[in-house]
């Protein structure tokens, strides 16, 4: 490594210590919408599309399909 890239490492690693310990309301600011950012990004792909729905809702369709499964059952041993 050069001696400036390593001044630059140097530069820029003292320039975030800089932003994460000043205390300065717009890098406190920055930083929430940051974390913030972090977090919102996978939690909007992960439930886009997907319907929410109640507990009583899944008890409802789990209940149908078994009675499904069952009744579809004894008729294929009744034959």
């Amino acid at each position: 490594m050069s001696s400036s890239e390593a001044k630059a490492g140097k530069a820029f690693r003292a320039k975030m210590e800089h932003y994460l310990y000043s205390g300065d309301k717009k890098h406190v600011m920055a930083g929430i919408v940051l974390i913030s950012a972090v977090f919102a990004v996978p939690w909007y792909l992960m439930t886009r599309g997907a319907k929410h729905q109640s507990h009583q809702d899944y008890l409802e369709k789990a209940d149908k399909a078994r009675s499904q499964r069952l009744s579809s059952s004894s008729a294929s041993s009744a034959k």
